[in-house]
């Protein structure tokens, strides 16, 4: 079991002369924090605790990368361009990962979130067979050590990779997963008890990997799970064309139907891409006020699609904003993802007046982003009482030059090392651009002398797939 030691108490502090968006502009403020929570928030306050200069920055709300798989670090750059389906096959193919490399791919990840102005990770988490516990307790260490607030789903299945491409019409067999669904429950009973730690910043989910790869039994059992320890829920929801075809396959309704029939939709549901929903789909899930993750580039690089993220925000659906994990997106940069999640959707919808703003990006960034977990009593927004979860952007750095809107600049530009300041629950995690947890240069010398390069590798699992999955999607032989 992992040993949580308690956190020392947050140093109180008081951020002087920060420039933040307030209706009509911008507003030089002072914001106060004690105890972990902004207690005040007005000109030329006080100065409580230490001060630290906010001149010339912009402090808003860290960010919340709604969704990615932290292990996949080891593999990014390195798979083809491929379709979704194929490129999991891929995957399977890399050698299983040891917890050393789950907690060095763990700490990489939250430290490039944390530079690119997010403070909470949503990390579905592949766990390294027979080794589920250590899995887990090596992602929380690092987790816990840089300081990031983290959302733990361990992605879990009870059915083999085959399953998650539609037959077609022909019947296909597929081997019995490793684990049992029972098995799989009784697991997360015990990963809930060892590390859901809500009081320290550790949430623990429940996140069956997606109905491609669950079964009802496992979908309820995560149902049950999550109500009897209050837990959110998680899970990736018609990602492709393929998926969507499988879900009429199996259930003969879409999969959004079927996940409601069953009680997973709720307003603690995060449903990471969505990319191939109907209307009535987006009905549902404005009924039972769950949350649709964007991860643009991972859809980019899959040919996945374009989730038609304007039409989910004008039916009233909350939206946040995903990275998804290295080996398909290949970074963890959200300014990125918020980048080309708020620009790509003009191409979609000839009205110019349902475009997203950079000011309405940076709110599903982070008030869309806690309000999919249920925290919007916690953070997400700039406002006395909520714990400081905050970031201060440098608007002096020369890629949010000249001065003209802040937001705009940092949305529509392309900001690299802007990020001076971060706190998480008060405590500050970076300080002048560095972050101050963690040896960075430690980090990078492990990634680079544990992994090495790779040109040619033989795609064995593809092969295995590629033919059948051709043949289903109607592409030539």
């Amino acid at each position: 079991m992992i040993n949580f030691e308690k956190t020392d108490k947050p140093v109180n502090f008081t951020i002087q002369s920060a420039l933040i968006p307030v209706e009509n502009g911008y507003e030089t403020v002072d914001v106060q924090i004690v105890d972990g929570r902004i207690a005040a928030i007005a000109p030329t306050l006080e100065v409580v605790g230490t001060p630290v200069d906010g001149r010339n920055k912009l402090l808003l709300s860290g960010f919340v990368n709604a969704h990615t798989h932290s292990s996949e670090m080891w593999q990014r750059g390195a798979i083809p361009p491929f379709p979704l389906e194929l490129w999991i096959a891929e995957l399977y193919d890399f050698t299983p990962l040891d917890p050393e490399q789950v907690y060095l791919s763990a700490l990489g990840t939250a430290a490039e979130i944390l530079l690119s102005g997010g403070t909470c990770v949503v990390d579905h988490l592949v766990m390294i067979p027979g080794r589920e516990l250590e899995t887990i307790a090596a992602a929380i260490r690092a987790y816990r050590e840089i300081g990031i607030r983290a959302f733990v789903g361990p992605l879990i299945q009870d059915e083999s990779l085959t399953a998650s491409i539609p037959s077609g019409g022909n019947p296909q067999e597929h081997l019995p997963y490793v684990r049992s669904t029972q098995e799989t429950l009784e697991l997360m009973q015990e990963i809930v008890q060892q590390f859901h730690r809500p009081e320290e910043g550790i949430e623990i989910m429940t996140a069956p990997t997606g109905i491609q790869l669950c079964s009802d039994a496992l979908f309820e059992g995560c149902i049950e799970l999550s109500d009897r320890h209050q837990l959110c829920r998680h899970t990736h929801l018609l990602e492709t064309k393929a998926q969507q075809m499988l879900a009429e396959e199996k259930y003969g309704c879409s999969a959004v139907t079927h996940l409601k029939h069953l009680g997973f939709l709720s307003p603690r549901t995060s449903l990471a891409h969505c990319v191939w929903l109907d209307e009535t789909d987006i009905k549902t899930l404005v009924e039972t006020q769950s949350t649709v993750i964007h991860n643009p580039l991972s859809n980019l690089r899959l040919g996945s699609g374009i989730a038609p993220i304007l039409k989910y925000l004008q039916a009233g659906v909350n939206v946040s904003f995903g990275c998804d994990g290295s080996a398909s997106n290949d970074s963890q940069d959200l300014l990125e993802v918020i980048k080309i999640g708020t620009i790509l959707h003009n191409v979609t919808d000839f009205d110019y007046q349902n475009w997203i703003t950079p000011r309405q990006a940076v709110e599903i960034a982070a008030l869309g982003g806690a309000r999919g977990l249920g925290m919007t009593n916690q953070f997400g927004s700039l406002e006395v009482g909520k714990q400081a979860d905050l970031v201060l952007y440098d608007l002096t750095n020369l890629s949010l030059l000249p001065r003209t809107d802040p937001i705009g600049l940092l949305v529509l530009g392309r900001p690299t090392q802007a990020v001076d300041s971060a706190w998480v629950r008060g405590n500050r995690i970076i300080a002048s651009g560095q972050i101050t947890t963690i040896s960075v240069d430690d980090l990078r010398r492990s990634l680079f002398e544990r992994s090495q390069w790779v040109s040619d590798r033989q795609l064995k699992s593809v092969k295995q797939v590629e033919a059948h999955y051709r043949s289903v999607l109607s592409l030539p032989a």
